[in-house]
């Protein structure tokens, strides 16, 4: 199974920590965020990862070089400028395409997310449900919902629990959920972008899941998630790693 980390925002919440590297090579507990999503995806049996990198990303490159990619093989998608999710995606779609036509998943990593989320279980219930994409979500507050019908579809969007909705789907009674920045994704989604330059992959997942296609949640409540975008973020995830929690 292939993958992509998402690796190349400015991390400016996290300054003055990114004021001399990448948010990437911030570290937890000893680690940097990178090898700590790569040692996630290596356990999970992912040899071939794709790193996309703009801010500062010769740090990140000779990092990996000196860690030897860490027995994995690994490329580089710079962005010359910034594409976001959906864009970063889009031009690194080269490397995640499925050549011999099994439609195999791969699966899409923040690195500024720290999870214990069974991405074993993902990609088992991505496949049952023929999906054409899978995300993690939880019910815990957040500042942008994806909405959700009794099948976990995705029928749509809204910011915050107050503001109007955005539906692309028809349906009865949906469930707001955090997405939490982890995607099993099948190949045929990369030729069903149609948009272009930078721009988040939520909006091709509303498109498509407008236009009919499964876009699929998975709850991962059970599990341990946090988004170290925010100092504090990091400093509570250090001591989760401290305490047992997260390792």
């Amino acid at each position: 199974m292939k993958a992509m980390i998402l690796a190349a925002g400015l991390g400016t919440r996290l300054r003055p920590l990114t004021n001399d590297r990448p948010k990437a090579l911030v570290e937890v507990a000893g680690r940097t965020l990178l090898e700590i999503t790569l040692t996630r995806l290596s356990r999970f049996g992912v040899h071939d990862v794709i790193v996309n990198v703009h801010h500062f990303a010769d740090l990140v490159v000779s990092y990996l070089k000196a860690h030897n990619n860490f027995g994995m093989h690994i490329e580089i998608s710079r962005e010359e400028e910034l594409l976001d999710t959906g864009g970063g995606l889009k031009k690194a779609g080269w490397f995640l395409r499925d050549d011999a036509g099994r439609d195999e998943p791969f699966l899409l990593h923040n690195v500024d997310v720290i999870s214990t989320t069974d991405l074993s279980r993902m990609v088992k219930i991505h496949m049952e449900k023929h999906a054409l994409a899978t995300l993690a979500t939880q019910e815990r507050e957040t500042s942008r919902y994806l909405l959700f019908n009794e099948e976990l579809e995705l029928c749509g969007r809204k910011a915050g629990r107050d503001k109007e909705a955005e539906i692309v789907r028809s349906s009865g009674n949906l469930q707001p959920l955090a997405f939490s920045g982890i995607h099993v994704i099948s190949p045929r989604f990369l030729v069903k972008i149609s948009e272009d330059g930078a721009f988040s992959i939520i909006a091709s997942y509303l498109r498509l899941a407008g236009e009919g296609e499964r876009i699929q949640g998975f709850r991962a409540d059970e599990y341990y998630w946090r988004d170290l975008g925010k100092l504090k973020d990091l400093e509570q995830a250090a001591e989760d790693c401290k305490q047992g929690i997260v390792w």
